[in-house]
This record gives structure tokens, C-alpha cells and sequence, in this order.
């Protein structure tokens, strides 16, 4: 695994990051790669990310499903029932 450091990193810029990753409870070494995998995916989860995409697509190009949406006074009196 590559190591990368940065140097001259602004103050404020250094306390966001570090505000951020207490907030997610992460080190600040953890959330910097949190942020870098956000912004700079691989080719593996391209690949996931176009596939949700087409599975999206297809899910609403389908007919929907027709329910029979039952009234909450029918459900309650058939709870009573029991």
C-alpha cells in the first residue's frame, strides 16, 4: 500500500479536517482517505456504481406492482378481532 504525505497543509484548512473527522470519530489520516475514496473512486466501484445505475433503470421502467392499499380502520378492527 502506497504512503503519501502532505506538507504545508493552511491551519484552518487542517482544523476542518480535523473538526470533520472527530465528528465521524474517525483519526484525521482516516478521514483524509475517507474523503480521497469519495472523490477519486476506482475502477471496481465505477463499475458497481454504473451497474446500480442500469438496476435503477430497469427497476422503474417496470409496470409497478397494483396493492390493494387497506384502510387503517379495517386493519384496526381485524386486530381487535384477534
Amino acid at each position: 500500500m502506497a504512503t503519501l504525505y502532505v506538507e504545508n497543509v493552511p491551519e484552518d484548512l487542517y482544523e476542518a479536517l480535523r473538526a470533520s473527522a472527530r465528528a465521524r470519530r474517525h483519526s484525521v489520516a482516516a478521514e483524509i482517505l475517507a474523503l480521497l475514496e469519495e472523490i477519486y473512486p476506482t475502477e471496481k466501484e465505477l463499475i458497481a456504481r454504473q451497474a446500480f445505475v442500469r438496476k435503477l433503470e430497469r427497476m422503474r421502467a417496470e409496470k409497478p406492482h397494483s396493492r390493494r392499499v387497506i384502510p387503517t380502520e379495517e386493519l384496526q378492527r381485524e386486530d381487535r378481532r384477534r
